[in-house]
């Protein structure tokens, strides 16, 4: 006698949403003890009078603050939405689709990030020309004091003094967020928003909003969604979030590179965001371009996916 085992129903997805917001939260909290415990076994219980250097990225503290930014990537990110797959009592391979990947498809991304780059700086561009009424003059100055800050915290973060530093900064810059942020975001967001509206193409939009707003970065808002966007539809055109990681990973580890190349030229890391410079046509062909690759890579995808 053949006994079917029935198909596990997944619970609501807000309350999907939900349980990634608590374990995201309690994540953040345990993992953030964790690093000041260890902060404190590494520069002594003065540590505590001078917390405030160490948050904000301070030279002296800056080991010490790179524990931190990797173990909160962990807590707030990576174990949240494992904890949800776990949850909902299904193997983290198949609640994420970890489909292996095609190696066709991955060469596709790689070509898609480079593609896409002087478009990237246009909307940096654009985005960097914001200026809000002048009834909000005081939020502006704020955003903006908010920028600089993150900006001198990220090249405190990217400096390299050695070649372990280098391999550090891509574990931290590039690896996790890759992991993390794909699986919060595309893996655990972008799939409960789809089970929740029944539209892919606004749990994208959404994901990628709450993708972007969570950095925090007012300057940089646009870029970072249009990001998010081009993950999250390499996730839904595959079916495979491996893409999605990888292109995260991409992007990420070429401005660790970008940095490291610098450091060894003597060129100063505050130019490291200077545009290159291109034409408006160019800006214009890197987004056709761009958007008929990702049609490409959706085609070539389904097709991987209809032959199994």
């Amino acid at each position: 006698m053949n006994f079917v085992t029935p198909k596990h129903e997944e619970i609501n997805p807000f309350l999907q949403l939900l349980l990634l917001l608590f374990y995201a939260v309690a994540g953040a909290f345990v993992f953030g003890i964790i690093a000041v415990v260890i902060c404190i076994a590494m520069y002594g219980m003065g540590l505590i009078s001078n917390f405030d250097l160490l948050l904000s990225g301070d030279a002296r503290y800056i080991s010490g603050f790179k524990v931190i930014q990797i173990l909160s990537s962990i807590g707030t990110f990576v174990l949240p939405p494992l904890a949800l797959a776990l949850t909902e009592r299904t193997k983290i391979t198949r609640f994420y689709s970890f489909k292996q990947p095609r190696v066709l498809l991955l060469v596709l991304v790689v070509v898609i990030m480079i593609v896409s780059m002087p478009f990237m700086e246009w909307t940096v561009i654009w985005n960097q020309k914001m200026a809000l009424p002048g009834f909000l003059k005081g939020i502006e100055a704020w955003m903006k004091e908010k920028e600089e800050l993150a900006a001198k915290m990220t090249i405190q973060l990217i400096t390299v003094r050695s070649n372990f530093d280098f391999l550090v900064n891509l574990v931290m810059i590039a690896v996790l967020p890759a992991i993390g942020e794909e699986l919060m975001f595309r893996g655990g967001v972008q799939r409960s928003l789809e089970r929740a509206f029944g539209n892919p193409h606004l749990a994208i939009w959404l994901s990628a909003i709450i993708f972007s707003t969570i950095h925090v970065q007012f300057y940089g808002f646009v870029p970072r969604m249009l990001l998010g966007a081009g993950f999250g539809y390499l996730y839904y055109f595959s079916g495979s979030i491996w893409y999605a990681m990888f292109a995260h990973f991409l992007n990420n580890a070429y401005a660790v590179c970008a940095a490291f190349y610098m450091q060894k030229h003597h060129m100063p890391l505050d130019k490291a965001d200077e545009p290159i410079g291109f034409a408006w046509y160019g800006y214009l062909i890197s987004a056709i371009i761009t958007i008929a690759l990702f049609k490409f890579f959706k085609d070539s995808a389904t097709r991987e996916r209809k032959l199994g």
